[in-house]
């Protein structure tokens, strides 16, 4: 890691002070290793698979939900998972977006979000549900492709400062395996030239009817470029073919982007006339970008790709968001809706009624429900070895065993939650690896739950009430 140098004036003399090592931020997601759903050729889960470990019974029925929405069998449904807290309903709802591909849409929210105080619940669950839907554009375009062969700049003196240069074009060389073509480019296009940092050796490709640049990566060896032992660019095979062609370009959308860009522009328009933009996209908008995107799958220009909206704590949303949602899964353009909760037989929010999940009838009519239940202390073991290696603590059987036995009485995620204050009291002393008697220092400084509740009645007297 090098050191920044900052110099500054102190009476006519520049002193110079070395800015102290910054340590790169690096955040471990909770659900970052999950692959997909670890299942077999014949749709039956693996005991631990593709990141995720047990719930065999979930993740098989996860499976057949996959293959519901491939053969889009699943309009007018949606998914609830079931079960305590930290049983991996939401592990298992990543994956599901994971097995479906990796431009498939995946939205996270929280029932709590949905209660905004800059724009209307519905509003906000409507963003959601159109964050959730991709549109895969396709687009034939002529285009210069090839690889840098020679680009020279040419720049001028700015006009506002005789003593800086600016550019005004570039002439580039690009070639293929079997054509070579110079051209001509305009300000617009050398700035982007500039700006991507292209040199010899660069694989790109200009749109011929916009100017964009696309940076594809560097060619491999080809005989005028320059390497390195580590490249920070990935290398790619020489272009084929002609240099000038026409080039199929797949964008992938989401409905909520083409909203906004639509609204953007009627935005640059009214705002002309003293008007002020909306914080919500009007129903108007909506429409013209449903209909642009109908008329783009009938011309086969467009391909529908369904996400996954997951909503976790759903037992929090009220009346009126389950109206709103039991109305959009009938929608034409509709995500798939997996809810989660870990709640019994409650209250609906905003009504007197009680129901299983907090969730009236008429939606649970509509959901495929799914449980997970607690795991076992061999799942517990196995989950808590995946996470030690994906945020790279070093645990020894001993370590690994007490974790094990404190998810077992607890909860996984105290155990999980144990191990990062472990690593530093192991720190401290000197060691990279985590014995058992650095985890049981860290157990009494964080205290589960149960413990906390047995420290409220304790001092109950003494709690505000």
């Amino acid at each position: 890691m090098f050191c920044v140098l900052v110099g500054y004036w102190v009476i006519g003399v520049v002193e110079i002070r070395e800015v102290p090592k910054t340590v790169e931020f690096r955040r471990i997601g909770a659900h970052s290793h999950i692959r997909g759903l670890g299942l077999d050729e014949k749709g039956k889960p693996k005991k631990v698979a593709a990141g995720l470990v047990g719930q065999l019974e979930a993740r098989e029925a996860a499976g057949l939900v996959v293959e519901m929405i491939r053969e889009g069998k699943m309009a007018g449904r949606g998914v609830l998972f079931v079960g305590p807290p930290g049983t991996g309903k939401t592990a298992i709802a990543v994956a599901i977006a994971r097995e479906l591909g990796e431009d498939t849409p995946f939205v996270a929210l929280s029932a709590s979000e949905v209660y905004s105080t800059e724009m209307k619940k519905t509003e906000v669950l409507m963003q959601a549900l159109r964050k959730a839907i991709g549109v895969r554009i396709r687009e034939e375009r002529k285009v210069y492709e090839g690889v840098v062969k020679e680009i020279k700049i040419r720049r001028v003196k700015h006009p506002f400062n005789p003593y800086a240069m600016v550019p005004r074009e570039a002439r580039i060389t690009l070639a293929t395996r079997d054509d070579e073509l110079t051209i001509t480019v305009p300000e617009e296009v050398t700035v982007q030239l500039l700006q991507l940092g292209v040199r010899r050796g660069d694989v790109i490709w200009i749109d011929a009817e916009t100017g964009r640049v696309y940076k594809v990566g560097k060619a491999k060896g080809y005989e005028k470029a320059k390497y390195y032992d580590v490249e920070a660019g990935r290398l790619v095979e020489i272009p084929e073919g002609m240099v000038k062609k026409t080039k199929e370009i797949v964008h992938t959308l989401t409905l909520h982007d083409l909203d906004v860009y639509i609204a953007a522009q009627r935005v640059t328009i009214t705002s002309l006339f003293g008007f002020e933009a909306e914080k919500e996209i009007s129903p108007e908008v909506r429409k013209t970008v449903d209909e642009q995107v109908r008329k783009w799958v009938s011309e086969g220009r467009g391909e529908i790709v369904p996400g996954v909206l997951f909503i976790d704590d759903a037992h929090m949303l009220d009346i009126e968001s389950y109206s709103f949602l039991s109305r959009a899964m009938e929608s034409e353009l509709a995500p798939i809706i997996i809810l989660a909760t870990n709640r019994g037989v409650t209250k609906i929010r905003g009504t007197d009624i009680e129901s299983p999940h907090g969730i009236p009838l008429d939606l649970l009519d509509r959901l495929l429900i799914i449980p997970t239940r607690p795991y076992k202390p061999d799942e517990i073991r196995e989950i808590i070895k995946i996470r030690a290696e994906q945020e790279e603590v070093e645990l020894t059987d001993e370590a690994l065993e007490l974790l094990t036995k404190i998810g077992s009485e607890t909860s996984l995620r105290y155990a999980v939650q144990l191990m990062e204050p472990a690593r530093i009291v192991a720190k401290r002393k000197g060691r990279e690896e985590v014995r058992a008697e650095d985890v049981e220092e860290a157990r009494k400084l964080f205290v589960d739950v149960k413990q906390s509740v047995e420290h409220i009645r304790k001092y109950e007297e003494m709690f505000l009430k």
